[in-house]
């Protein structure tokens, strides 16, 4: 039986690259989507030899409720989840005095929550089997801290203790834990907020799913706890 994984994102632009670099590694892979768009991109990229391997389900992935439903309906078309990715995110700039408490509370739950929700969902079950990979994702502009975005650094910096104090809580089980600190990446909307940027500068989202993919197979049981910077 192939691998599943689960990745929460993996209709988005950095979401794809991983599903896509997963299924080329022979894993099945559930994906919940929110965006239209976004799925019919993703539902065009897949390789006809590879879309009996996915499994696209429209769910709310900060509603605990819908993501059980989503590992239930993975679990029964595709089997257990042995990795699960966290890759929703979003980004809002700004320092302290000019962050309202909406800006602060919104990247919260779309970086922080929304991995909270997703681990809470498929860890338990990883223990019970004695074995998972769990992947999130950081950035590389949190460590150490920078200025002039306190919302998505502290949001992100929550990743990182999120994954380090979940490394220990499954330390010996079977199950790793790790993040991926990606520096500025290569998406359509970063090329829209920096249209003036150098983009040459800036990482390629398969170099970031490379890096996933790594930490998602069998061989990687070894590490855990790690950030792991791209």
């Amino acid at each position: 039986m192939p691998r599943t994984a689960i990745v929460s994102g993996g209709s988005g632009a950095l979401g794809q690259a991983i599903t896509l670099r997963l299924l080329a590694d022979g894993l099945t892979v559930a994906v919940p989507w929110i965006v239209d768009t976004e799925r019919e991109r993703l539902e065009c990229r897949v390789p006809a030899d590879a879309r009996s391997r996915v499994l696209i389900e429209r769910c709310d992935v900060l509603d605990p409720s819908a993501l059980a439903t989503l590992v239930a309906r993975t679990e029964e078309k595709l089997g257990p989840p042995d990795v699960l990715v966290t890759a929703v995110g979003g980004f809002a700039g700004g320092p302290l005095v000019e962050t309202d408490l909406t800006t602060w509370e919104m990247q919260i739950r779309v970086n922080l929550t929304s991995a909270f929700v997703a681990t809470r969902a498929v860890v338990p079950g990883m223990l019970s089997r004695g074995h998972g990979r769990v992947i999130t994702i950081a950035s590389r502009a949190v460590v150490p801290p920078a200025a002039g975005f306190i919302a998505y650094t502290v949001s992100k910096a929550g990743v990182i203790a999120l994954t380090q104090a979940l490394a220990e809580e499954t330390r010996g089980r079977g199950v790793t834990v790790n993040t991926v600190l990606p520096s500025t990446m290569d998406t359509p909307a970063n090329r829209a907020a920096m249209p003036d940027a150098d983009f040459s500068k800036w990482t390629p989202v398969d170099r970031v799913a490379e890096a996933i993919a790594f930490l998602a197979r069998p061989e990687a049981g070894a590490v855990t706890g790690s950030l792991v910077s791209v």
